[in-house]
């Protein structure tokens, strides 16, 4: 798959993080048959889908939908200087790749404008905030974060109870929800119009139960 690719008047990048092994296909997919799995396993691996002991090789990414109106960064991957301990490619990483695949495609972290997080599983949200001077601040300061109310709401009520550490460092450090200067959108419903004229967010599958993620053009914003 490219990189970058257009649609009428937009574009669309892929900004690549990591793509690894993973998990089992059978682990990760439970109602997957050996049987079914085999019958399968020549083209995936032949797609760099699968490894040779049937370990799923998935691609962490972000997508920039670049519009005549707004520059939009879709999901903001792993992050760096996480504590991820239950998942070692992800904990605690620093490397430069996200970085060096943002400037390759041609942005800065000041072009974004608006953050869309899909849903709030910690590979679409660690890039929200990044350390600096041992505080957690937002990547992408000009952009307003994007998060869908329902399960925004849940989090913010769990994280509430017991801290919850990407719900710490990626959502709460990452925008000002209240105020004349919010720099987030929390969205009603997954139809609430964001985006001047495109896109408009709507309901999709997702491995969250409250994820949003298909667009749409609408015309309002807020």
């Amino acid at each position: 798959m490219k990189l970058n690719f257009s649609v009428g008047d937009l574009s669309i990048h892929r900004i690549i993080e990591q793509e690894t092994s993973f998990l089992p296909a059978r682990e990760m997919l439970p109602d997957l048959t050996p049987d079914l799995l085999a019958k399968n396993r020549p083209w995936m691996q032949k797609a760099g889908a699968l490894d040779a002991n049937d370990v799923l090789i998935l691609c962490f990414q972000s997508y920039i939908v670049k519009t005549p109106h707004h520059t939009i960064l879709i999901d903001s991957c792993i992050g760096n200087d996480k504590p991820r301990p239950s998942r070692p490619k992800w904990d605690m990483k620093t490397d430069d790749i996200y970085m060096r695949g943002l400037a390759a495609a041609g942005f800065s972290v000041a072009n974004i404008d608006f953050v869309m997080c899909t849903h709030l599983h910690v590979d679409h949200i660690g890039w929200n905030t990044r350390l600096q001077d041992g505080r957690w601040v937002p990547t992408f300061p000009n952009a307003r974060y994007v998060f869908g109310k329902t399960e925004f709401d849940y989090w913010i009520e769990q994280n509430a109870k017991t801290p919850v550490p990407a719900i710490v460092d990626s959502v709460r450090r990452s925008s000002r929800t209240t105020g004349p200067r919010s720099s987030a959108a929390i969205l009603q419903s997954a139809t609430t119009p964001v985006f001047c004229r495109r896109p408009a967010i709507h309901p999709a599958m997702s491995p969250s139960p409250w994820g949003a993620a298909r667009t749409t053009p609408c015309s309002q914003a807020i």
